[in-house]
């Protein structure tokens, strides 16, 4: 990412850190988003196989979908049939939904979800896998008719998809506070380059020490942030003004 996306994306999670309510934040995500053809974001942790109905609707953190689809999304337990679903389990970075075709091709259930979906103007979508702190999955799922999303658009939405979902848990009361906690400079350095979008290879130019090295740094403030990976960190530390 490069420092004017991030300046650009800053300005977005201070929007975001403003809002009150879960309402307010899927707001502002489709205002902001719009130029991207997003017209609906739902996010949610990944219910267990059998889950009934009601209990699944307390996975959902936001959800924008049409109240229709969302009906018979949970009354046909589709969440277990759902290829971006299932995928969240297999993906660490964002993944389009075009480009799960192969995978659910031979999959009757799968394509019947895919196509329901398109009849309610769900035809394209970005999901974002991402876990919350208890090492449950989760994803955030970005959609409309026709998605303009530019490949190198995914790490701000990844960052942004993160940093949102953080705050819908705060919202619900469903995160531990670890604000105590500080990072050393070096690990600050680290992360600091990390949202910047470079390799652990390049930070490791940059601040004259090996890759080992980085790796050690990142997980360090990882630890101490209390967060389970890369984005995840840098997301938290934004927020806290630890990294700027």
């Amino acid at each position: 990412m490069s420092r004017k996306a991030l300046d650009q994306t800053l300005g977005f999670l201070r929007s975001l850190d403003r809002t009150a309510s879960i309402d307010e934040v899927a707001r502002l995500l489709l205002t902001e988003l719009a130029d991207l053809g997003i017209a609906h974001a739902m996010a949610a942790t990944i219910p267990r196989r059998g889950t009934p109905a009601r209990q699944q609707q307390g996975h959902i953190l936001v959800n924008t979908f049409p109240n229709e689809w969302g009906r018979r999304y949970l009354a046909h337990g589709y969440a277990f049939h759902d290829p971006t679903v299932r995928h969240l389990g297999f993906s660490t970075t964002p993944f389009a939904w075009s480009e799960l075709g192969p995978q659910f091709a031979d999959d009757a259930r799968a394509l019947r979800v895919m196509n329901e979906a398109g009849d309610f103007n769900l035809r394209d979508g970005l999901t974002i896998p991402l876990m919350t702190l208890d090492g449950n999955v989760a994803g955030f799922s970005l959609s409309g008719d026709r998605l303009a999303i530019d490949p190198a658009d995914r790490p701000m939405l990844h960052l942004i998809a993160t940093y949102a979902f953080g705050h819908l848990l705060r919202l619900r009361g469903q995160t531990t506070s670890v604000e105590a906690a500080k990072l050393a400079p070096r690990e600050r350095e680290a992360l600091q380059w990390a949202a910047e979008g470079k390799t652990d290879w390049e930070i490791g130019e940059v601040m004259g020490i090996s890759t080992h090295g980085v790796d050690f740094h990142l997980r360090s403030a990882r630890t101490k942030l209390g967060t389970t990976n890369r984005t995840q960190a840098v997301a938290v530390a934004l927020r806290r003004g630890l990294i700027h």
